[in-house]
């Protein structure tokens, strides 16, 4: 394969959910879908409606013309998190979630600069395995799943939960982990410190969870993503391990579940990004760029070329560790923009 740039961090909504909500709703009467001059919303049990869906989540004309510019080849698209439903009841979950899926891998098929991730329904551990292995068998390049497996609360580590993992180490699937939009926290709701702050704080509670349970050594098969560089836990490493020492065997040992993740660049900094490497280890960092939201990067590789790291890791984090992480589609575009744009030059 060619040395494809591969975003492997961005989100996609297929306009087909829109377009076929109606015809299938019956199968998931819990949800809402409302149009309003304010835009779409949907509603799920139990909680608010959803911010308005952004029309650049669904355009892919406007994100191909931002991937070229950009110089992208290949982008790995999760669902938008705020439509995912964990707060359904089990069975229209499932439903839903195979829904989605449906939608995008439809949406997408004849696009093959981008390879979808897959939506499980979180909140019930045995169907989450089912829809899993359904998406890998599809050919789905893995999934994108929430920190919260209730929609506004529970826990990763939930023993409820183990077929799930137990599954994704089995398929030795790829399993990119993102924040949720509703931290729980009043002092987030000003400065828009949901975004800042609020989410690097959920993935770092969420994934200290996964840790000292130890989940990710347990089920190792499975190539765990952070998204946001990992939010704090770099950082915040030795004082996980503190905690570690401390407990006395209690928790299992951080250092060690750390070393078996893999994490994004999405961190603007390139101080920041050599500090993850340091930390994460070799191979272990990906480009990621959170398109097509504000928060996220508008010019993903500067951070990785602006960075004092050496050729070869700028070649892993831009290309080639997404290469083994995922399974990328079999017709995926292989002709680099670079290059599509200078064979129509010489046209």
């Amino acid at each position: 394969m060619k040395n494809l740039i591969i975003d492997i961090h961005a989100h996609y909504l297929s306009k087909l959910l829109i377009e076929r909500f109606d015809a299938h709703s019956a199968k998931f009467p819990g949800v809402k879908l409302t149009k309003s001059d304010k835009g779409i919303t949907l509603q799920f049990p139990g909680a608010e409606p959803t911010r308005p869906i952004s029309p650049k989540l669904s355009d892919l004309e406007d994100r191909k013309g931002w991937m070229r510019q950009n110089g992208i080849d290949h982008q790995l698209v999760g669902g938008w998190l705020d439509s995912f439903g964990y707060e359904l009841p089990a069975a229209e979950g499932l439903a839903w979630s195979r829904f989605i899926n449906d939608c995008m891998w439809d949406g997408l098929t004849d696009e093959p600069r981008f390879t979808a991730l897959a939506t499980v329904p979180l909140q019930d551990g045995a169907l989450a395995a089912q829809v899993l292995e359904e998406a890998m068998q599809r050919g789905f390049g893995g999934i994108m799943i929430g920190t919260l497996p209730k929609g506004q609360g529970g826990n990763l580590d939930d023993p409820q939960l183990d077929a799930f993992w137990a599954k994704a180490h089995e398929l030795k699937a790829a399993v990119v982990l993102h924040p949720m939009f509703i931290c729980g926290e009043p002092r987030l709701h000003e400065y828009d410190l949901v975004n800042a702050v609020g989410r690097l704080a959920d993935t770092t509670i969420a994934v200290s969870r996964l840790l000292f349970s130890g989940h990710v050594l347990k089920y190792s098969g499975m190539k765990l993503i952070l998204c946001h560089g990992g939010a704090a836990l770099p950082l915040a490493l030795g004082r996980l391990v503190r905690n570690h020492t401390i407990a006395h065997g209690k928790y299992s040992d951080p250092r060690l579940g750390l070393e078996a993740m893999f994490f994004d660049s999405c961190v603007f900094d390139p101080d920041a990004l050599e500090f993850l490497v340091k930390k994460a280890g070799k191979g272990r960092v990906m480009l990621g760029s959170d398109m097509p939201f504000p928060i996220g990067d508008p010019a993903p590789q500067n951070v990785v070329k602006n960075s004092t790291l050496d050729e070869d890791e700028h070649g892993a984090i831009l290309s080639r560790t997404a290469q083994g992480v995922f399974t990328l589609r079999h017709d995926l575009c292989c002709t680099p923009f670079a290059d599509e744009s200078e064979t129509k030059a010489a046209q």
